[in-house]
């Protein structure tokens, strides 16, 4: 991954996220995978667990912990109301960016054909 991207995705995977746990709780383990899963192949596990603490400090998901059939119980994570909230916000954030980036993308096309 580039250093572009890197940095890109720094800005926007608490989001990504909190999108994945909208579907379903999930643990650590199983959110890098899911995340692999939709093309985020370079994310390291000790980037995802780090955000994890993030958000269970900010109060964005309810963390309960499930017996595990190998080694200690995992924890596993659900989103809760405020992290609803603030899933909501980084998609109108997220939908003012695009926006703004496609009617950049799209002058820039424009300006270069003339």
């Amino acid at each position: 991954m580039g250093k572009q991207m890197t940095e890109m995705l720094k800005g926007t995977l608490e989001g990504i996220v909190l999108a994945l746990l909208t579907g379903k709780p999930a643990y650590g383990y199983e959110i890098t995978t899911l995340l692999r899963d939709q093309g985020f192949t370079d994310i390291a596990e000790g980037t995802v667990y780090a955000l994890l603490v993030r958000i269970e400090q900010k109060g964005l998901v309810d963390v309960e912990k499930r017996p595990s059939e190998k080694g200690p119980p995992r924890k596993v994570y659900s989103l809760n109301t405020q992290g609803k909230q603030e899933l909501e916000e980084f998609w109108r954030t997220w939908s003012f960016l695009a926006e703004r980036i496609d009617q950049l993308h799209s002058t820039d096309r424009i300006e270069g054909e003339k």
